[in-house]
């Protein structure tokens, strides 16, 4: 039973998807303070957050007010995004990538063999027309050869 469950959990598509869920859910609140505290102030160096507090460019609207696109909204979410994706990248998926091939190497698992190509397959299904019946396909004419007139 406990095989089972062991076999079950080591599946790379359960790991992928338990560190995905766990880490994205754990981490993003690291990210976003990080975001919050540092990228956002970076940010506000260069675009005045409007009254609202919100930090991006200002259109004139046709009323005769203001509305601001949220740049800054955009470009923290981007950077925590990223900064998400390249932890759960480096610390959990590429190590379990090696983990899974060291392990694979120990068992002596190797690369499935390549079947044949067409022109392979093509050859050999040619062969086998020519033993069953009797003619040698191969030296028919070739194409347009046998549209000549006899003369």
């Amino acid at each position: 039973m406990i095989k089972g469950f062991r076999d079950f959990i080591m599946r790379g598509n359960v790991i992928d998807l338990a560190v995905a869920v766990v880490i994205g859910a754990a981490f993003t609140a690291v990210v976003t303070a990080i975001v919050d505290s540092i990228i956002t102030p970076f940010i506000q160096i260069f675009w005045q957050p409007n009254e609202d507090g919100v930090v991006g460019f200002p259109v004139p609207d046709i009323y005769g007010g203001t509305v601001t696109f949220p740049i800054g909204a955009l470009i923290n979410a981007l950077i925590s995004f990223l900064a998400v994706a390249i932890v759960v990248y480096f610390v959990f998926v590429f190590p379990m990538n090696k983990w899974k091939e060291i392990q694979a190497a120990k068992a002596g698992v190797e690369e499935e063999p390549t079947g044949p190509t067409d022109v392979e397959l093509l050859v050999q299904i040619r062969d086998l027309l020519e033993k069953q019946s009797g003619v040698k396909v191969s030296s028919t004419p070739a194409a347009g050869e046998g549209d000549k007139p006899a003369s």
